[in-house]
């Protein structure tokens, strides 16, 4: 089973690309796409979900890990859905013992819907920190302590920084303890400048996580400032990295020089400088080891220092290689 939280409207058997009431479904594996018939309460999706993820010795208390896909713009559900699917499938390769799930935010599948995509990413933010991370945070029992971690790709990074900046707003919300453990970022479709430390935008996501990795590739073309459907739009940090006063809990993991050196083997993938990281193996290990938390940044296998101070994915995760 997959389990998804979506946003969309409903419409006859399907949802449309438009903001609408809350669902929370559960997925069955055979299904090529999220439909209403899928609907469960939301009481029985955030017990089941809790549920999936315990793990750990039952002596000691079981744990629990929860990873929350945030999907990026001009993306379908059924896309959304694949791309989940290949996250949990390469995470459990690796040892990964908890559960993958998914906001899904009313995203079009038009790549000039830009625009449209944001007003709508904006409008329905907030609904991932009230109906979502706080349901689970509100359920934590003493036998079990749940880790919540996000992996944002694209404009789902805008998603996730508006949900966090909203929900600190919001009086009720603000009140109750809430936070994640391991926030990362891929593709990020977000101002590089608005993650610095004195940014009033950024600042609830480092106020309510661990730590935030950042995953920028310099050569994403759908991030580049002469893109037809983001001109005006100021350097991202998926493609220039985080700026140099960065918060003590931001990481930018440079993956240029490793998408470079690979670009042969995404060859026929569409888009392939942008969505490369759901296709690699590689990434996905830096991935799991930031999730299990249990190593400093700069011990993580295959990464090295960088000579502009920032850290840097390496094809071979038993020798450090060249700086870049």
């Amino acid at each position: 089973m997959d389990y998804v939280f979506t946003v969309r409207r409903r419409s006859g058997d399907g949802f449309e690309p438009e903001p609408g009431a809350s669902h929370f479904l559960k997925v069955p594996d055979n299904a090529g796409k999220p439909a209403p018939s899928h609907k469960i309460t939301k009481t029985s999706w955030v017990n089941e979900v809790i549920n999936e993820a315990r793990h750990g010795p039952q002596d000691d208390g079981p744990v629990g890990d929860i990873l929350i896909y945030i999907h990026g713009f001009n993306t379908p559900m059924e896309v959304m859905l694949e791309r989940q699917r290949k996250i949990r499938t390469e995470l459990d390769a690796l040892g990964f013992e908890g559960i993958v799930i998914s906001f899904d935010w009313p995203s079009d599948d038009k790549a000039l819907n830009y625009l449209e995509d944001r007003v709508d990413a904006k409008q329905t933010a907030f609904r991932l920190v009230t109906e979502g991370i706080q349901s689970f945070a509100a359920l934590q029992r003493p036998d079990c302590h749940i880790n919540l971690h996000v992996l944002a790709h694209s404009m789902g990074a805008y998603v996730l920084r508006e949900a966090f900046d909203d929900a600190d707003d919001r009086p009720g919300v603000a009140a109750h303890s809430w936070s994640v453990s391991q926030l990362m970022v891929m593709s990020g479709d977000v101002s590089s400048s608005g993650m610095a430390a004195a940014s009033s935008k950024s600042s609830s996501l480092f106020r309510h996580c661990v730590r935030l990795t950042n995953y920028f590739n310099p050569y994403d073309e759908a991030l580049s400032l002469s893109n037809i459907k983001r001109v005006g739009v100021s350097p991202r940090a998926g493609r220039v990295g985080m700026p140099g006063d960065a918060p003590s809990k931001a990481v930018d993991v440079n993956c240029g020089n490793y998408y470079r050196a690979k670009a042969g083997s995404f060859a026929g993938l569409p888009n392939a400088s942008h969505v490369w990281y759901f296709y690699d193996s590689r990434f996905f290990e830096d991935v799991y080891h930031t999730i299990r938390g249990e190593m400093d940044r700069d011990a993580i296998p295959g990464r090295a220092r960088g000579d502009r101070g920032n850290l840097v994915l390496l094809a071979d995760t038993r020798e450090p290689g060249p700086m870049g």
